[in-house]
C-alpha cells in the first residue's frame, strides 16, 4: 500500500488544485433533490467562484439551502470541498478579474443573458488519493486551515 502523503503535503495539494484547476463537479440539493453539474471556477481569495443560468435548479438549491459540495479532481485524486454560498453576484457587479479570468477557461457570462456568478466559501475540505489517505484526508474545518489531521 502506499506511503499517506503528510498533513502539510496535503494542505499544499488541496491549495494548489484550488489556484490552478478550473473545472469541478458543483453539487447542491433542495426540496427537489440532489443536483450535480459540470462546471469551470476560479478563485476570488478565499471563494470559489462560477457562473450558471439564473433560473437554474442549481441556483434555486444555492437559494433554497445556501450550501454546496464542489469535487475537483479525479476519483483516485480528489479535493471535496463542503461550501456556504457567499453571495449570487449580478454579471454587472462581479470584478472584472474575475470576470475576465473565467470568461478564459469558460463561457462568458457577461456575453450570455441570464446568467450569473456564484460565491462559494470553503468550510471544510478533505484530500485523498486512494483508500490509504482516508485517515487524515480533513485539511479544513468550519473555514479554517487545519495544522494537524482530525481524522
Amino acid at each position: 500500500m502506499p506511503t499517506p502523503r503528510t498533513h502539510d503535503e496535503r494542505v499544499a495539494a488541496a491549495r494548489l488544485r484550488l489556484q490552478q484547476e478550473f473545472q469541478m463537479w458543483l453539487s447542491t440539493g433542495g426540496h427537489t433533490g440532489p443536483h450535480l453539474i459540470p462546471v469551470a471556477f476560479v478563485g476570488d481569495g478565499d471563494a470559489i467562484v462560477t457562473a450558471t443560468g439564473e433560473n437554474s435548479r442549481t441556483v434555486r438549491n444555492m437559494r433554497e439551502t445556501g450550501r454546496a459540495r464542489v469535487a475537483v479532481g479525479t476519483t483516485s485524486d480528489v479535493v471535496m470541498v463542503d461550501t456556504t454560498l457567499d453571495g449570487l453576484v449580478p454579471v454587472p457587479e462581479v470584478a472584472s478579474d474575475v470576470a475576465n479570468r473565467f470568461a478564459a477557461v469558460s463561457h462568458d457570462p457577461r456575453q450570455m443573458p441570464g446568467y450569473v456568478y456564484i460565491r462559494l466559501l470553503p468550510r471544510r475540505i478533505q484530500v485523498w488519493n486512494g483508500f490509504h489517505e482516508f485517515p487524515g484526508r480533513t485539511v479544513m474545518l468550519k473555514g479554517e486551515w487545519l495544522s494537524d489531521p482530525v481524522d
